[in-house]
């Protein structure tokens, strides 16, 4: 084992010649992906791709800094209302709008993260989940928002060039992701990332030797909407319009969910979790169009349950998924993944 000198070795983002290969591998696929695959599934990737964002910011509040929050759609609906109002009002390009709009939800993060420095548990959930339903109510009272009529999104174009299709959309969503991860991935490396460990650890023992726990708990706070009103951003333009009621708590519970699911404090955990639950989300609204299940969920409605709450089952399968990662495997996917690496190294003994 090699000994380290300075930590910011931590952050090389090329260790080996291995990560190397693997690195290439898979910025090879990323870029061929959009000719591979046909376009449904060119949009399944953009819509995986905005909640990797959204949930590995989470994870650096939840995971790394050890607070909850169940108002992440709230910074959500921020990011997405405020690019769309600032392109189409103060007519700001879109890469500009993107990054005001995830300013204001980190600043409004930073608001939140203040009752943070005297709230634990069950308390802070309660006041993050306020958050998040009080903004889609106020965002609905704005008629210059749409009210509750919603808002269309304008025509996207970045750097001269317009983008009306999955495909192009693709090609700005990636690389925005993988940036954002790259920086995750720094942050938790550097003396940022161990202040929000020790504070998660042992918040007092942290200001004891000197953390201070009023920057690092709202900076938690704000670099994790941040991360949501980016995502937010994005995801206007992948749907094209956004009303308030699309900003609602289940999709704070959403985020939260694929990110215990992947894991809390890992990095890949989160985005296994994210590409899990996302393709699920997306794979099971169309239930009742599967061969044979779709039929028997139909007759066993028919018998038993109402057909038009057949394709909520969803959120029976996402719950039963989280139900047994808790009971059975406390680190997610990631342990998961760790358990695997693990035996195949020892085996055969």
């Amino acid at each position: 084992m090699e000994m380290k000198r300075d930590y910011y070795e931590d952050v090389e983002l090329f260790s080996s010649g291995v990560i190397i290969f693997w690195f290439a591998i898979l910025i090879g696929f990323l870029a061929l992906y959009p000719f591979v695959f046909k376009n449904y599934y060119v949009y399944v990737a953009n819509y995986i791709a905005i909640n990797i964002i959204v949930v590995v910011g989470l994870n650096l509040l939840v995971g790394y800094t050890g607070q909850i929050s169940l108002g992440h759609a709230g910074f959500f609906a921020v990011g997405a209302y405020g690019t769309i109002f600032l392109m189409s009002h103060a007519h700001l390009p879109f890469l500009a709008a993107l990054l005001i709009a995830a300013l204001i939800a980190a600043f409004l993060g930073f608001l939140l993260g203040l009752p943070a420095l005297r709230l634990e548990g069950p308390y802070l959930a309660i006041a993050t989940l306020g958050f998040g339903l009080t903004i889609t109510q106020v965002i609905g009272k704005i008629n210059l928002l749409g009210g509750r009529q919603g808002l269309h999104a304008p025509d996207l174009i970045v750097l001269g060039q317009p983008i009306d299709t999955d495909r192009g959309f693709y090609y700005l969503v990636i690389p925005i992701t993988l940036l954002l991860l790259l920086f995750a991935r720094n942050l938790t490396k550097t003396k940022v990332g161990r202040a929000f460990v020790a504070i998660r650890d042992a918040d007092i023992a942290a200001e004891t030797i000197g953390v201070n726990i009023l920057l690092y708990k709202t900076m938690a706070f704000a670099v994790s909407a941040f991360y949501a009103g980016v995502a937010g951003g994005l995801y206007a333009f992948v749907l094209r319009f956004i009303e308030p009621e699309l900003f609602n708590l289940f999709m704070s519970i959403m985020f939260l969910t694929m990110t215990v699911v992947g894991g809390l404090g890992s990095m890949m955990g989160p985005i296994a979790g994210a590409i899990l639950l996302s393709w699920l989300d997306l794979e099971l609204r169309n239930i009742l169009s599967i061969p044979y299940i779709g039929q028997w969920l139909q007759e066993l409605s028919k018998s038993y349950f109402s057909l038009t709450g057949v394709s909520n089952i969803q959120f029976i399968i996402f719950g039963l998924i989280l139900v047994f990662i808790i009971l059975f495997e406390p680190l997610g996917l990631y342990g998961i993944w760790i358990r695997t690496k693990k035996y195949w190294k020892t085996w055969p003994f």
